[in-house]
């Protein structure tokens, strides 16, 4: 029997965690995602899964909580927002570095600085092209409903453990305390497998093993980047997720994201309306993002809009997608301010049409 519920985007992804078979969330509380950690408290998952739940004294220590678990090939996931992700950029970093499992959620908030509270969509450089040091990547998810938020739960366990890799849901505070009617699925176990990279301390049939991101040597430095890049490589290859909607006989283009794509679906359809063929390509997986697809449909279309809720981001890598191909131009609201269909339907008409 379906398990259908109303829930706050928050909410459902606390739920998620729990049916997901999560070992352990470490977070602290922070406009627009506290429900998370608070509907976990309240929940009590330890009583329904074993599943642990604490908040930590800032969003470093969570994260270095979650190195921690993930280290002992655990299932364990953090949540925050914008200028708590920035202090948890060198754990990222870290847990990258060490090849280990794990789950982020941004539910993304207007920036820089403490900026508001209201929603936006200006952390996509930060999850994108790694917030912290070095050369490595994140797994990046956008959901765009409340539904798709609670499935990338579950998937992004699933890819975080396939390539020993942070996973990052790319969430915003539209999608975090908006209500919608979702599915939840069934309850998954726990993990019970011992994993050959975890450490579990020595054991008489197997050596110890010691997590680290250090190498003192630049050549075996060299070595870890390399491989890094190799699995990056094949996460390009096999997880790049896209939908596309009315492109088969689009003349333009509209590219978004995340609650965005939402809001650019109405003014796509408001332009048909007006005998403007137009498309819409969302892109679900931000990294790896679509650009073949994207590159594709550049040489059918005479321009493209980026429609982002940030000062132009997501726009440098439609042009690199479109590699010259048509027009590429950015459409965005910031700090907060949420665009209107009727302004992206605008924008289009003066920057790509008329432009």
């Amino acid at each position: 029997m379906k398990d259908l519920r109303l829930m706050k985007g928050n909410e459902a992804m606390a739920e998620a965690a729990i049916r997901a078979g999560a070992d352990a969330y470490f977070g602290y509380p922070i406009t627009p995602q506290s429900e998370v950690i608070e509907y976990l408290m309240r929940e009590n998952p330890a009583e329904r899964t074993g599943m642990q739940v604490l908040q930590a004294e800032s969003e470093v220590a969570a994260i270095n909580m979650v190195y921690g678990a993930a280290g002992c090939g655990k299932r364990a996931m953090t949540t925050s927002s914008s200028p708590g992700v920035s202090l948890m950029a060198e754990g990222l970093s870290y847990i990258a570095g060490a090849e280990l499992p794990c789950l982020v959620v941004n539910v993304v908030r207007g920036g820089p600085g403490l900026g508001t509270i209201q929603p936006s969509q200006s952390d996509y450089f930060q999850a994108v092209k790694g917030g912290g040091h070095g050369d490595y990547k994140l797994i990046v998810l956008a959901p765009a409903t409340v539904q798709e938020s609670v499935d990338y739960v579950k998937l992004g366990f699933e890819l975080a453990f396939k390539y020993r890799n942070p996973v990052m849901i790319l969430s915003d505070g539209i999608i975090g305390q908006m209500m919608e009617k979702v599915e939840l699925f069934e309850q998954q176990p726990r993990l019970t497998e011992e994993f050959s990279w975890a450490t579990v301390g020595k054991k008489p049939d197997r050596d110890s093993v010691i997590v680290t991101s250090l190498q003192l040597q630049s050549e075996e430095q060299e070595k870890v980047n390399l491989r890094l890049q190799a699995k990056y490589r094949e996460v390009e290859k096999n997880e790049v997720r896209f939908e596309s909607y009315e492109c088969d006989d689009a003349e333009y283009l509209f590219v978004a994201f995340g609650s965005c794509a939402r809001i650019t679906r109405k003014a796509m359809e408001m332009a048909r309306g007006k005998g403007i063929r137009v498309g819409l390509l969302r892109p679900q997986t931000v990294y790896p993002f679509p650009y073949d697809a994207i590159n594709k449909l550049a040489g059918q279309v005479k321009g493209i809009l980026s429609v982002e809720m940030n000062a132009g981001q997501m726009v440098e890598d439609v042009r690199l997608a479109v590699n010259g191909k048509t027009t590429v131009k950015h459409f965005g609201r910031f700090g907060g301010m949420i665009p209107s269909p009727a302004e992206i339907l605008n924008a289009l008409e003066q920057k790509i049409i008329g432009g």
